[in-house]
């Protein structure tokens, strides 16, 4: 017969731990009905290129990088079944968005790709109510449901940026996922898988081929990670 480990581990009011994860954040992005139509002057390009008469946007797409989070759990027994946790958290990542622009030069027409760079640093403050099957041994399944308000401290909307793309600083997030707790001698080691949906539009509008076409961008963000309990 296997031992079992931490038997009255779960009958604790409450207890803390820490969390380390690997996070993959995203964008998602509607577009104007016919943006590829919308034709663009005054184009600002860079420095020292030759300014084209106009342009046009005819694709835009999203290059997700991994990053990581750190955070630490605060966990409240309500039953033999549910939890309430909180888990304030900093999430460091970058979300790339690449243009494919048409520049006109004389009535001629040429194409080009730019990718303009967002990185950001979020102060997270999750909230999950987290369901526990029941204990197999030393093992115990789990699924969770929630949200979260999320500052990103790398956003620039607060200032007069001279960025293409500037960033809304604040989200709230709905959160589901689920996991398994391991009860290993001293301590749980929990492995997770989340996804966050970001509900605001994240986007600072301006008059430019790169933010006017996009209807709405929001934010997700999907979350690998690993609880020392």
């Amino acid at each position: 017969m296997k031992v079992r480990n931490l038997t009255s581990y779960d009958l604790a009011p409450y207890h803390f731990g820490f969390i380390l994860g690997m996070n993959d954040m995203r964008f998602t992005i509607k577009t104007k009905p016919g943006f590829q139509d919308l034709v663009f002057y005054n184009y600002q390009g860079e420095p020292g290129s030759v300014v084209p008469d106009s342009v046009r946007l005819y694709g835009i797409q999203h290059k997700p990088y991994m990053g990581f989070t750190i955070g630490i759990v605060s966990n409240l027994r309500i039953n033999d079944y549910f939890d309430f946790r909180f888990i304030p958290s900093l999430s460091f990542g970058e979300r790339d968005i690449e243009y494919s622009i048409l520049s006109y030069y004389n009535g001629e027409a040429s194409q080009r790709k730019i990718t303009e760079k967002t990185q950001s640093t979020f102060v997270e403050f999750p909230f999950h109510l987290k369901y526990k099957g029941s204990r197999l041994n030393n093992v115990r399944p789990y699924w969770l449901v929630g949200g979260k308000y999320a500052i990103d401290l790398a956003s620039d909307s607060g200032k007069n940026s001279g960025n293409t793309i500037v960033l809304m600083q604040n989200d709230v997030y709905g959160e589901m996922g689920a996991g398994l707790d391991f009860y290993t001698t001293f301590f749980k080691f929990g492995i997770e898988l989340k996804m966050s949906y970001g509900m605001r539009d994240m986007l600072k509008r301006k008059a430019n081929v790169y933010t006017y076409p996009v209807e709405r961008l929001s934010s997700k963000m999907f979350l690998l990670s690993f609880t020392f309990e």
